[in-house]
């Protein structure tokens, strides 16, 4: 099925102030989530507790910010630990939905989960598509060619200098310095990690052998915790590149990536479009709705180093109000209106028609 483009463990402890809660954000005049734009029609009350992707931090913050306005009485908190920490917290009940940019695996929706009513499993729910961004910090280097085959050697430690032959043959107008690399990869368990080394299995198996995984897994380069330590990492130091969501690239230099015979920027079109042409994972149940994605396009107006990331949450909760608290905030995320909230803050590209329609039926279903 193609997607139609544009219309458990011992609990965590949460630490005491949540990094993204959003206490002091009941600002400004964002319409209620579901519509209206009353604040004072809202009857939702309670604390919601999240944790998980860090790419979807400056999102997390925008839609914190503007579901709160709508519904004051309501207290939203996202810590941005990252994705594998995220679906630990939610499957132990330390958090009542989890934010991860890799869907839950075979073993984990195999499990048990705390928060939910007995029997019942969670579903993934598309909420967050975003380019990955190949960022970098090179001495005299403004513009940045590279493809599958030197991005993966250049991770796995074959490629130690920036004058490489294969980059510099790749480069020909660009000076590059006989300075060594460092690579800086995600220290943490990240569905960002699981999304770019699929991309680089599945688009050039030949130099990365390694399965997907949240885990980075070479010792070589320089680990960091988190979408800001990566970014951090590259910033601060010398001769560096990185990986990150493409909302936090900020003034670095982004490399740009081989599609086809070209030579292509990220943008948030792109992104989709590989969704776009990417099918629903089989043999889920109905409202779980992890998605396939299909790196393989030549086409240059296609990004396929994007991910695909996920709100977390029960099919049927043990605790009636926090599933009134899920459906409403997660039912906002995915709305037209939390989109492009999300586009503006994150630049992320919207849910395509198909699939947000899918989503909104599958939230629906939440009790």
């Amino acid at each position: 099925m193609k997607l139609k483009r544009y219309a458990a463990p011992a609990v965590i402890a949460i630490t005491a102030a949540l990094a993204l809660s959003a206490c002091a954000s009941n600002e400004g005049g964002a319409p209620a989530a579901g519509g209206s734009s009353d604040a004072a029609a809202s009857t939702l009350t309670g604390t919601l507790t999240g944790i998980g992707s860090s790419a979807q931090g400056s999102a997390q913050e925008a839609w914190i910010a503007a579901f709160q306005t709508a519904n004051p009485d309501v207290t939203v908190n996202y810590d941005p630990q990252g994705s594998g920490a995220g679906r630990e917290s939610f499957i132990s009940g330390a958090s009542a939905f989890a934010g991860s940019d890799s869907a839950l695996n075979d073993d984990e929706l195999a499990g048990s989960f705390a928060s939910c009513a007995p029997d019942t499993k969670a579903i993934d729910l598309p909420v967050y598509i975003s380019p990955i961004a190949v960022v970098f910090n090179v001495e005299g280097v403004k513009d940045l060619n590279l493809d599958a085959t030197t991005i993966a050697n250049i991770f796995s430690g074959k490629i130690t200098t920036w004058n490489d032959p294969a980059i510099a043959a790749l480069n020909a107008d660009a000076t590059l310095p006989s300075a060594p690399i460092t690579a800086v990869h995600r220290s943490d368990d990240s569905g960002t990690t699981k999304n770019f080394t699929d991309y680089l299995g599945k688009v050039a198996p030949e130099a990365w052998a390694e399965k997907a995984a949240d885990a980075f897994p070479f010792q070589s380069g320089e680990g960091a915790q988190g979408t800001s330590g990566v970014i951090q990492a590259v910033t601060n130091g010398v001769n560096t590149i990185g990986y990150a969501d493409a909302s936090k690239a900020g003034d670095l230099g982004v490399a740009k990536i081989k599609v086809g015979d070209e030579f292509v920027e990220y943008t948030a079109e792109g992104a989709a479009a590989v969704v776009e042409e990417s099918p629903l994972v089989e043999g889920r149940e109905a409202n779980d709705l992890a998605v396939a994605l299909d790196r393989s396009t030549t086409d240059p107006s296609h990004y396929p180093l994007v991910l695909v990331s996920y709100a977390i949450a029960c099919q049927e909760y043990a605790d009636a109000a926090q599933a009134d608290l899920v459906k409403a905030y997660i039912g906002y995320i995915a709305s037209e209106e939390g989109q492009q909230v999300a586009a503006d803050a994150a630049g992320a590209a919207p849910l395509s028609a198909d699939l947000s329609s899918k989503v909104a039926a599958a939230i629906e279903t939440i009790k």
